[in-house]
């Protein structure tokens, strides 16, 4: 499997990424991702080139982004002053669940924050599914707190303030990178 940095016209698949992860979550009676994600903020991100791409022949296996841009009311003063790396909307297609491509697109995370000289490779999940949680326990995070204040995008209380963050290092995660090299984070203080 190759990962790529995503491309304009990646923006329908990780839309049905999206609303797959969606319809599967949700029967599990879970509303994660209920309403859509719009697609030109997807598309911002793509362009600033942070979406990533795993590729497996000509599937597309899954999808992460990374950045070191924390989401606003999340993370304190006294974190955001710790050079980081931020995982978002990590999804693994259906047809590759059960195969580690998630854990080992984490791995791959992580390794790259730290090739950032980031400190810390975190993540917010969605504060209700718990199952998710104990996933990202199980891959090496420790959960930082919760947060439930704060207005979301959309007004209304915030949905995905579960914070866990894991310290950043060298990690094999048997991808082909072909990425371009990151270039180093720099804390906010």
């Amino acid at each position: 499997m190759i990962i790529t940095p995503a491309q304009p016209d990646d923006l329908p698949i990780l839309l049905a990424f999206r609303k797959e992860a969606a319809a599967w979550v949700g029967a599990l009676g879970i509303d994660q991702w209920s309403r859509p994600y719009p697609a030109d903020r997807l598309l911002a991100t793509i362009n600033a080139g942070t979406v990533f791409m795993v590729r497996d022949g000509d599937a597309t296996a899954a999808t992460i982004t990374l950045t070191s841009d924390a989401e606003e009311g999340l993370w304190t003063d006294a974190e955001l002053s710790e050079p980081s790396m931020f995982v978002n909307k990590l999804t693994v297609a259906r047809t590759h669940a059960g195969r580690n491509v998630g854990g080992r697109l984490l791995d791959w995370a992580g390794d790259r924050a730290y090739r950032a000289s980031a400190k810390w490779l975190r993540l917010d999940a969605w504060t209700t599914n718990e199952p998710l949680h104990l996933y990202y326990l199980n891959q090496g995070f420790e959960h930082v707190r919760t947060v439930r204040e704060g207005a979301a995008v959309n007004g209304g209380p915030r949905v995905s303030g579960w914070l866990a963050q894991r310290p950043t290092r060298p990690q094999q995660h048997g991808f082909v990178d072909t990425t371009p090299t990151p270039e180093p984070v720099i804390s906010s203080e």
